[in-house]
């Protein structure tokens, strides 16, 4: 397979030692993270390649970040390292439910600050896909570099993938977040979408209704999350639904990442370029697939670290 590659955050998580609003956490403990770093993760966790593209403190947390995405098998030969601002924290508290509230420490932090220049133009000539998010396309150099890098992948054919992962307390104007995610969403062959972030972004439209609006540009492929209530995708040509897996959540970190990271592998080891060749079965299979992925990872504390490798996949249920 050809490697994925993923530009934007790495940072590390500040997980809670017990559950409940962050103002009673009585601990916390760092946790490598950052959605472009976690679809990386999920994709070597399951046998693929990948790369990302970021820029870390030269600090501690750096390196412990550059240490751990070693481990798990992404190439860290790209990621950029400075002493003009420190590497970004995000704390986390786990509510009973498993759902999560976050206080970030990036004003600005190292990966804002990665410059166009530095971002080389040879892994795009020999990958499958390039992934982001709206995190990173706050206005900053870093923005400036979510462009180049989409440039150079429409340059070498590289299919892209976008899942605005919503933050809306990193972002000051939240209507300015709505136009950048609106625009770039066009840019992306493949969106992955959550239910909660529809209100937000479009109104209280259904996903269907929104599909005229959705497959504009080059957009080929829509993914819509529902948590605990299953996953949809839809192709210009066909679309399949799946229930979910019901499961205890414990921690819903990276979840949703985890679930295109999976995706993303199947694509990718499948070699699909065109979506048109893509009927309903074959949908219905990744969709299961990349759910009981992610049922596999809310049962367990963190991101990265809870994803399952194939085998624990197969022997879940098969692959």
């Amino acid at each position: 397979m050809k490697q994925i590659l993923a530009i934007g955050e790495a940072l590390l998580d500040m997980a809670p030692s017990a559950t409940g609003k962050m103002e009673h956490v009585p601990a916390f403990s760092p946790k490598v993270g950052g959605a472009p770093a976690n679809v990386l993760g999920a994709i070597t966790k399951l046998g693929g390649e990948a790369t990302l593209f970021t820029k870390l403190g030269a600090d501690p947390f750096g390196d412990k970040i550059v240490h751990y995405l070693e481990q798990v098998g992404i190439n860290t030969g790209y990621i950029q390292r400075t002493s003009q601002a420190p590497t970004a924290l995000a704390f986390v508290s786990l509510l009973d439910n498993g759902q999560r509230e976050f206080q970030f420490y990036r004003s600005p932090s190292a990966d804002m600050l990665l410059d166009k220049e530095e971002l080389p133009v040879e892994p795009f000539m020999h990958a499958y896909a390039l992934h982001f998010c709206s995190v990173s396309l706050v206005p900053s150099p870093m923005k400036e570099a979510h462009d180049q890098a989409i440039d150079y992948a429409k340059d070498h054919g590289v299919l892209l993938s976008f899942d605005p992962n919503l933050r809306l307390n990193l972002w000051q104007d939240h209507q300015l977040l709505r136009e950048t995610v609106l625009s770039y969403l066009p840019k992306a062959h493949v969106v992955k979408l959550a239910d909660e972030e529809l209100p937000f972004l479009f109104g209280s439209s259904t996903i269907e209704d929104l599909l005229p609006i959705l497959f504009q540009g080059q957009t080929q492929c829509v993914i819509y999350t529902k948590g605990a209530n299953g996953a949809q995708v839809f192709t210009r040509h066909t679309h399949a639904q799946v229930q979910g897996v019901r499961v205890r959540a414990v921690d819903t970190t990276g979840a949703g990442d985890g679930f295109i990271g999976s995706f993303l592998y199947q694509l990718n080891r499948d070699e699909v370029h065109d979506f048109g060749l893509l009927d309903q079965k074959t949908l219905e299979k990744y969709l299961d697939f990349s759910n009981r992925f992610c049922a596999y990872s809310v049962q367990k504390n963190g991101a990265i670290e809870s994803y399952p490798t194939m085998q624990d996949i197969q022997q879940e249920g098969g692959e």
